[in-house]
C-alpha cells in the first residue's frame, strides 16, 4: 500500500466527507479538516413549501395541481445544491448519503412538503446516532408513501416498508427470513401518512395488536420495538459501517480487522460521527490506489465549490440546463431509481454521461472569476480543482486550450483525476 501524502489526504478527506475543496481548503492539516468537518452545522432555514391543494376532479385542476408541484420540487432541489455547495462540515455531504441509502422518490411521494420533510430528518440526524435516524425513517411520511405503508393494515397487511427496512436500510439480505418480513409487516401496522401533511399518524384500530416473532423471539411489538430489534441483530451494525465504507471510501468492503474497529467506533449508541472518525484514522483510508468515481451530484457540487458559484445565482437558463445536465447523467436529488438508490462506480463514466458532463461544467464555468488561471493555466486549473497532480495525456489535451480558460477548466472538471476521487 502507498499511501497518500499529506495535502493529498486532505484532498479525498473533503472529497469523501464533504463535497471537494474550495479555495484554500488544502492549507490546512488533516486533523483540523476532519475536526471541521465533524463539527456541528449551523441551523437552516428550509424554503416554505405549502400544503398541496385537492385538485377538484377535472383536467384543469390536475394540471395545476401538477405544475405546482413540479414548481415546489425544483424550489427544493435547487435550494438544497446551495446547501450543498455552502456548507462547510460534512452535515450536507451526509444528508445527501442518507437519501440514496433511504432511497425515496418524490416520482411516487407526489409531496415535496413531504420529502422536505424527511430531508429535515436526514439532516438532522446526519452525524448523530443511526438508531434515532432509523426510528425517525420508520414511520416517515414520505417514507410511507413511497413503501406503501399505508396499506399496511390488521385488515390488509403490506410488507414493503418491513422487507426494504432489513433487506436495504439496516440489515442486509439473508439475515432475515419470509416468515420474519411477514410478522415485521404486522408491527409496522397502523400508521398513515398523507400529501398534504409533513408527519405521519398512528391509528390503533389500523394496528394489528397479536403477537410477533421476529428472529425467533416472541411477543408484541410496534414500529420502535421492531426497529430496536433490526438494530440489535449481530449483521446490522457491520451491514451500516459497510455501507457507508461503500460509498465514502472503496467498492471493495473493509478487511474483517477493519470492520471490527469500526464497528466498535459505531458501538452501541450507533454514533455516526465515531465512526467516520474511525475510517479516517484507517491507513487504509489513504491508500493511493483506493479511487471512487464521483456520483454526478457530487461532481457538480464540487465543480460548484472550486470556482466559487452557488446554483441560485445563476441565470434563469443556466439552472435550467444544471437540471438537464444531473438528468443527462442519471441522478437527479428526490429521485432516485428505486429503493435500492443509485449505481456506483463506472455506471456513471457511460458516454452519454460524459457528454452531458462537459455541457454541464461549460455552463457552470461561463459565469465564474477564472482570473486565478493566469500565468500558467494548467497548473492553475489544477490547483483551482484541487487535483493532486495531471496524468501526461491529461495535461497534453489541456495545454491545447491553454488560451481559453473557461474552455481549459470545463474539460479539466471532465478529466479522470476529477471525476474520479482518487
Amino acid at each position: 500500500m502507498t499511501a497518500l501524502e499529506d495535502r493529498a489526504a486532505v484532498r479525498r478527506l473533503l472529497d469523501r466527507f464533504g463535497f471537494g475543496p474550495r479555495r484554500g481548503d488544502l492549507d490546512r492539516g488533516f486533523a483540523e479538516t476532519l475536526d471541521r468537518l465533524l463539527a456541528p452545522a449551523a441551523p437552516v432555514a428550509a424554503p416554505d413549501l405549502p400544503a398541496p391543494e385537492r385538485p377538484a376532479g377535472n383536467q384543469e385542476a390536475k394540471k395545476r395541481a401538477n405544475a405546482a408541484r413540479a414548481d415546489q420540487e425544483e424550489r427544493f432541489a435547487g435550494w438544497w445544491l446551495d446547501r450543498m455547495v455552502a456548507e462547510p462540515t460534512a452535515t450536507e455531504r451526509l444528508t445527501w448519503f442518507w437519501h440514496g441509502h433511504f432511497a425515496t422518490s418524490e416520482q411516487k411521494v407526489r409531496s415535496p412538503r413531504a420529502m422536505l420533510a424527511q430531508n429535515r430528518t436526514f439532516r438532522a440526524h446526519a452525524l448523530g446516532s443511526f438508531t434515532d435516524l432509523a426510528g425517525a425513517l420508520v414511520v416517515d411520511p414520505a417514507m410511507l408513501l413511497w413503501l406503501d405503508g399505508n396499506d399496511n393494515t390488521a385488515a390488509a397487511p403490506n410488507e414493503n416498508l418491513a422487507r426494504e427496512f432489513m433487506e436495504l436500510f439496516a440489515l442486509g439480505i439473508g439475515h432475515y427470513s419470509e416468515g420474519d418480513v411477514r410478522e415485521a409487516a404486522k408491527a409496522l401496522t397502523g400508521w398513515r401518512a398523507t400529501r398534504e401533511q409533513d408527519a405521519a399518524r398512528f391509528t390503533d384500530k389500523r394496528h394489528d395488536r397479536s403477537a410477533v416473532t421476529l428472529f425467533g423471539r416472541t411477543g408484541p411489538l410496534d414500529a420502535p420495538g421492531f426497529v430496536a430489534a433490526v438494530l440489535a441483530h449481530p449483521e446490522s451494525a457491520g451491514f451500516v459501517v459497510g455501507r457507508l465504507w461503500f460509498r465514502l471510501v472503496s467498492s471493495s468492503p473493509p478487511p474483517a480487522d477493519v470492520l471490527d474497529r469500526l464497528t466498535a467506533a459505531y458501538g452501541p449508541g450507533r454514533d455516526v460521527a465515531a465512526t467516520l472518525r474511525a475510517i479516517a484514522a484507517e491507513p487504509a483510508f489513504r491508500d493511493s490506489a483506493t479511487t471512487l468515481v464521483k456520483q454526478p451530484v457530487e461532481w457538480l457540487v464540487g465543480l460548484l465549490r472550486a470556482v466559487d458559484v452557488r446554483p441560485s445565482a445563476l441565470p434563469d437558463k443556466t439552472r435550467k440546463r444544471v437540471r438537464i445536465g444531473l438528468a443527462g447523467m442519471g441522478q437527479v436529488p428526490l429521485r432516485p431509481p428505486s429503493v435500492g438508490g443509485w449505481p456506483a462506480a463506472a455506471a456513471w463514466l457511460t458516454t452519454s454521461a460524459g457528454a452531458a458532463r462537459l455541457t454541464l461544467a461549460r455552463a457552470v464555468v461561463a459565469g465564474a472569476d477564472l482570473t486565478a488561471v493566469g500565468g500558467d493555466p494548467v497548473e492553475d486549473a489544477r490547483v483551482l480543482l484541487g487535483v493532486d497532480s495531471w496524468s501526461d495525456r491529461t495535461r497534453s489535451a489541456l495545454e491545447q486550450v491553454r488560451g481559453d480558460p473557461k474552455q481549459l477548466v470545463a474539460i479539466a472538471a471532465c478529466a479522470p483525476e476529477y471525476v474520479v476521487s482518487g
